[in-house]
């Protein structure tokens, strides 16, 4: 069976600063047109980054459409031209002022398919030096080290609902039970 939709037209209703929102018409499988919504992100990427002693730095940082203060991995959007490496040494460095040595790729998520292309690249990291922070001056978040045993249980009992952090401890917890990482 063809799946596909054939994008015919695109119209751009609003272009921001982080996203911009489109409206397509879509020729469908069957022939019919269908009116789709599309927000388009640059993309981000977030870092698990792990301690020597297998502490897992989360940052504390209020976000506006859920109005709470979630508990995440460190994360940001990508500038133009900026690998999703760079990107997250860069993001790393600036919220909580760590570098790593070693960073592995765990690989990408896509948040919301049904109306957004953003991807979001997902990295561990090992490895690490402390340093002074520097966010972005409308950026206001703390970290703190939480035992990764810990950030397991804030996953599983719902505490941490923030996917691509979700994503990273998991996938780190299975990668740790298979001796990988």
């Amino acid at each position: 069976m063809n799946l596909e939709e054939k994008t015919l037209s695109k119209k751009y209703l609003y272009n921001g600063r982080i996203i911009n929102l489109r409206t397509d018409t879509a020729l469908l499988p069957n022939g019919n047109h269908a009116l789709r919504e599309v927000v388009e992100h640059p993309g981000g990427v977030g870092v698990a980054a792990l301690t020597e002693n297998e502490e897992l730095l989360l940052v504390k940082q209020f976000r506006y459409p859920y109005q709470q203060i979630l508990l995440e991995i460190p994360a940001g959007k990508r500038d133009p031209g900026e690998s999703p490496l760079e990107c997250g040494r860069r993001e790393l460095k600036e919220e909580t002022g760590v570098s790593a040595e070693n960073f592995f790729y765990l690989g990408e998520l896509y948040p919301t398919p049904g109306y957004c292309d953003e991807v979001i690249h997902i990295f561990a990291a090992r490895d690490l030096s402390f340093g002074q922070s520097t966010p972005d001056a409308d950026e206001f978040v703390e970290y703190e080290k939480v035992p990764f045993k810990t950030a397991v249980d804030l996953v599983m009992s719902g505490e941490i609902k923030d996917a691509k952090t979700q994503l990273a401890i998991l996938k780190i917890q299975l990668l740790k039970q298979q001796g990988i990482l």
